[in-house]
């Protein structure tokens, strides 16, 4: 299984293209397609990214779409594709939306991921929130809750055994005992899920320090130890001297003062973080890529 090396870090990305609400889209992406999408996911294969991300909407109402945007492609056959193009970087959802589908449906997708790509599947999954489109599909958005705490043990017996409750299902995956779960939400119930049934935290923005705390305290009460990844989102970023305005927010600069104001932000027992970065272009994405990865990574990898 995919784990976090004690006294190590990982990094990784949200891949852009992939989604293209106007919350976070930048205008280059609107022009890019698959062959820029390859290229971004090969420069972090290249770069000892720990994944590339894809995140999960099958249809939106016509009332969000001047806001979500209605672009947002599949994440298992994008990670699938992607599987092919890359060898090392883990293939991660960011999030595929559990209640939205059965069990036994979502281990099967897993389980093929991890077969294709040699073993580099994370499934992220979450709760969702567009309730309008748990509606389109039939799915209650109240019970998105319960649905997710009785599917995750679900989900992950299904990817242990090729066996359950008499079904079969091959390709098995490659990880053992299975590809990791990692649970995704900021809220104290999707915390608290997270900790009791997963094998990761994925938060939905920066983690906090009291998220941290909350999400160990509930893994010690539930008797669980041994490794756990821990995520946090960076602030963007931008590697050197931009020369356009990247906004207040955005960290630039210095490698050292970046790897400093990261670590600065991150809560304690923080083992992975998600990078993101300010950028003009594809090929000035990939170069803040391969910037991060060789000046600030080494900087922030080692706790």
């Amino acid at each position: 299984m995919i784990e976090v090396e004690s006294g190590r870090r990982i990094y990784g990305i949200q891949l852009p293209i992939q989604a293209q609400s106007t919350y976070f889209v930048a205008d280059w992406e609107r022009h890019a397609g698959p062959g820029e999408l390859a290229k971004i996911a090969q420069v972090c294969d290249n770069n000892d990214y720990g994944y590339v991300g894809v995140c999960d909407h099958i249809a939106l109402p016509e009332s969000v779409a001047n806001s979500m945007g209605t672009h947002w492609m599949d994440p298992i056959s994008t990670l699938s594709w992607l599987a092919a193009l890359t060898s090392r970087v883990g293939l991660l959802t960011h999030v595929y939306v559990l209640p939205y589908r059965h069990p036994l449906m979502a281990a099967k997708q897993f389980a093929n991921l991890d077969y294709i790509s040699n073993g580099r599947a994370i499934c992220g999954v979450g709760a969702g929130h567009a309730e309008a489109e748990f509606a389109q599909l039939g799915v209650d958005f109240h019970a998105r809750g319960k649905s997710m705490n009785s599917s995750i043990p679900d989900l992950a017996e299904a990817l242990e055994h090729e066996f359950v409750n008499g079904f079969g299902a091959r390709p098995r995956p490659v990880q053992t005992p299975r590809p990791p779960i990692w649970a995704a939400g900021s809220s104290s119930l999707a915390i608290k899920r997270a900790a009791r049934l997963a094998d990761g935290w994925l938060p939905q923005g920066p983690s906090s320090q009291a998220m941290v705390d909350a999400l160990s305290n509930e893994r010690h009460s539930a008797g669980r130890t041994g490794p756990f990844v821990i995520g946090h989102i960076t602030p963007f970023l931008y590697v050197g001297t931009p020369s356009f305005d990247v906004g207040a927010d955005t960290i630039s600069g210095l490698s050292q003062s970046i790897a400093e104001r990261i670590l600065a932000g991150a809560p304690r027992g923080v083992n992975q973080l998600q990078v993101r970065f300010r950028a003009q272009s594809v090929d000035e994405y990939c170069d803040q890529l391969v910037a991060f990865a060789t000046e600030v990574a080494p900087l922030v990898t080692t706790i």
